[in-house]
């Protein structure tokens, strides 16, 4: 079951002008998995993160970079100071043993405006299969584990409530998806997009559920991957 994985991480970034100003800078990072097993899944998942780190590449060069020039163009006729647009897209990688590699992105744009705004995503694979591990399969407790997760958040949050949107309850069951969570070697971490809970300030909110926890009766990816 033991593997060596290791990971390289790939930067592709510029800085995009426009009649000589800098309107655009961008910085992507992806993984580059590399393994004496599991070579074929490895090949099969490194493809997938080129893809998707060459598709949004082209998309702040072609639209992000449109929107800046036009705000550009709106700045200069109105007197206003010219804003430089950012795209930021990083990647972590949680988990990485055995069978098991667990990471996520964290994508951050800058428009123009108060802030910029993050929008994470992650992935939790089996390499055995080369299939992602979905949220389900990481609990014993059947269709109820959607309700045991929204459970272990209120109770989280109750211990600070005030970081929090006053209608919180309605709202981590309302912005719950199955697809935000990401695994470490100690447990799920289960997470919320900035605004969906609690405000800017709050942050991307994360509860981590032990994989040691009996009543969430959760279940460490890799005494599973090798059965899904």
């Amino acid at each position: 079951m033991q593997s060596m994985i290791s990971v390289n991480k790939v930067v592709l970034k510029d800085e995009m002008k426009y009649k000589g100003t800098t309107l655009l800078t961008y910085q992507i990072e992806y993984p580059e998995f590399k393994s004496v097993n599991y070579q074929l899944s490895l090949a099969v998942i490194n493809k997938y993160y080129k893809a998707k780190a060459m598709k949004y590449k082209k998309y702040c060069e072609t639209e992000l970079f449109r929107m800046a020039v036009e705000q550009y163009k709106g700045d200069i006729a109105n007197n206003f100071p010219v804003r430089v647009f950012e795209a930021v897209l990083s990647d972590t990688v949680t988990y990485s043993a055995a069978c098991v590699i667990s990471l996520y992105f964290d994508q951050y744009e800058y428009t123009g405006g108060a802030h910029g705004n993050t929008v994470r995503s992650s992935q939790t694979w089996n390499l055995q299969s080369c299939t992602m591990i979905p949220l389900s399969k990481l609990f014993r407790c059947g269709i109820d584990y959607e309700a045991i997760i929204l459970a272990f958040v209120e109770k989280e949050i109750e211990k600070n409530p005030d970081i929090y949107f006053e209608n919180y309850k309605k709202l981590i069951r309302s912005t719950f998806h199955k697809k935000s969570f990401y695994c470490t070697p100690d447990s799920i971490v289960i997470y919320y997009q900035q605004y969906d809970i609690a405000p800017y300030s709050s942050g991307i909110r994360e509860f981590a559920i032990p994989y040691t926890s009996h009543t969430a009766c959760v279940t460490d990816p890799v005494k599973l991957c090798l059965t899904i």
